[in-house]
């Protein structure tokens, strides 16, 4: 009688290889991560070069469309003016995603594919935070509300207003008494692509408004896919354990 314990195993030991151990999943992960920052920061660029500040360029009629827009805040622009909050978290999500990879199997294919989307919109945004950095003047609009203005401060020689005009060149600038605003000067990251389809104007409460009101970047479309990929494989990627024979 053979009296030798049943090892257990999953099913597929080659498959449950570390991917840091493995270099077509190294491949994966760093050409996605590296090739999404790359178009992030491409896109950002080329659109804040070629585009004037009130320009609105139509990529797909009535579908969508690029417009140049700063962002003080976090997704949807939450959390406005917290940018060194940002910047931390952005640094702690960039370990996670690789301490994740580091200890996930080569066979997990769609989890490396999520965590490089995570991590190049990740990079992308924290990129912008900490290198491009804007003047926000807060003053009270005409219907009582404090509004915000990003740009370019112009210091003009001999002059006591607060002169605010269009990032990065300060032309058009628009004029403020200094008892009238606040002006602070942080990290902002770059948003260019809008969604214009409005719902219909006898749709209850949101006629004739935006579907889609926020404006954001190729970055945030990563961070997007990636989570939705990750909760994905979450919930897929269940192996049961099986004796071996």
């Amino acid at each position: 009688m053979d009296c030798t314990p049943v090892k257990e195993t999953r099913a597929g030991d080659l498959g449950d290889l570390p991917a840091i151990r493995h270099f077509a999943s190294h491949l994966l992960f760093w050409c996605v991560a590296v090739g999404v920052l790359w178009l992030d920061l491409w896109s950002k660029r080329w659109v804040f070069a070629h585009l004037q500040s009130n320009e609105i360029r139509p990529v797909f009629d009535g579908v969508l469309d690029f417009r140049r827009s700063l962002n003080t805040g976090a997704v949807f622009g939450s959390f406005t003016g917290q940018t060194k909050l940002f910047i931390v978290a952005s640094l702690f999500a960039f370990g996670f995603v690789v301490y994740l990879f580091f200890h996930s199997a080569r066979r997990q294919r769609s989890l490396h594919l999520a965590l490089a989307l995570i991590l190049a919109g990740a990079l992308g945004n924290l990129y912008d935070r900490a290198f491009v950095v804007a003047d926000v003047v807060e003053f009270r609009a005409r219907s009582g509300e404090v509004a915000t203005l990003v740009g370019k401060l112009v210091n003009l020689e001999g002059h006591d207003s607060i002169r605010i005009g269009d990032y990065p060149s300060g032309a058009n600038p628009r004029v403020f008494a200094p008892e009238e605003v606040s002006v602070r000067r942080q990290g902002v990251v770059r948003d260019f692509i809008k969604f214009v389809p409005k719902f219909p104007a006898g749709t209850p409460r949101f006629g004739g408004r935006d579907m889609w009101p926020w404006v954001f970047n190729v970055a945030d479309v990563a961070l997007v896919i990636g989570v939705g990929l990750l909760l994905i494989h979450t919930w897929f990627d269940r192996r049961p354990r099986t004796p071996a024979g």
